[in-house]
């Protein structure tokens, strides 16, 4: 029952970390692309794109709902583009669109509406692309990790439960005899049910604690090793505090799932062949 219960949370809080992770993750990009809007101007003529760009800028900051608007540097443009193009990416002679960094205040459409009729007021061929709109499929994935994580925790929680109602039924089995003698002493079926359950809440929660340490050794191994890569795309994967004591306290929630099981297993057991 103890090795049982052991591997039942290990798994169970890698799954629950794994949620917590993900929604983290997913928290941190929400809050990065919610009205961030990048503003392109395409322009063949270089004189015409600046002109356009500088004039784009300026409409753009005095927008009401415009927390912040900066122009990208024609230099980054290069960086991003050289993967590709190599080092013609920096060819001065190369049209590249002159770019316009957003941050709206609130990232509605309405707000995304108005700064559109601003810009193309001025520049009718420029382009409007919500950072939003681009990571939407990262986004639902995460949601649905999330969601996949979550099922996997009650998965675990009702097979532990189904565990400790055929270890219950089983130990009925086994002292049978012993059971019976009780009851000719004066013992009820609450009192029989209290030794079960006292019995099986022990082992689950001394086994949920050896699998939850392991577990915890586990993801901060992981947790080091997502760190030293340095990839902004897993930096937002980290656990708080809560986290921590969220899953941290899984293994007392569990030894109170099992005696509850065990009490209503036990008791059932006892009234249908006492």
């Amino acid at each position: 029952m103890v090795w049982i219960m052991a591997i039942m949370l290990f798994l169970t809080v890698l799954a629950a970390a794994f949620g917590l992770g993900t929604l983290a993750a997913a928290t941190v990009l929400d809050r990065q692309i919610a009205g961030r809007v990048t503003v392109q101007i395409v322009e063949a003529n270089e004189g015409a794109r600046e002109r356009g760009a500088t004039a784009a800028l300026a409409a753009i900051r005095q927008i009401p709902g415009v927390a912040r608007a900066v122009p990208v540097d024609r230099g980054q443009l290069a960086a991003l583009l050289r993967p590709w193009l190599g080092e013609d990416g920096a060819d001065p002679d190369l049209p590249i669109p002159a770019m316009i960094d957003v941050q709206l205040k609130t990232g509605s459409a309405t707000a995304v509406a108005q700064l559109s009729r601003a810009v193309r007021a001025i520049v009718p061929t420029a382009r409007i692309d919500r950072h939003e709109s681009w990571m939407s499929p990262v986004s639902n994935f995460m949601q649905l990790m999330i969601w996949l994580a979550a099922g996997l925790v009650l998965l675990m929680a009702g097979a532990t439960a189904a565990v400790v109602i055929l270890v219950g039924r089983a130990g009925l089995d086994t002292h049978r005899e012993t059971i019976e003698v009780m009851h000719m002493l004066g013992s009820t079926d609450m009192q029989v049910a209290r030794l079960f359950q006292r019995r099986i809440a022990l082992d689950t929660l001394y086994g949920g604690i050896t699998g939850t340490v392991l577990a915890l050794a586990t993801i901060a191994l992981i947790g080091s090793q997502l760190s030293g890569l340095g990839s902004d795309l897993v930096s937002g994967i980290a656990l708080t505090e809560r986290d921590w004591v969220l899953l941290a306290g899984l293994p007392i929630l569990f030894a109170l799932l099992a005696t509850v099981a065990a009490r209503f297993a036990v008791i059932g057991a006892l009234r249908q062949f006492l």
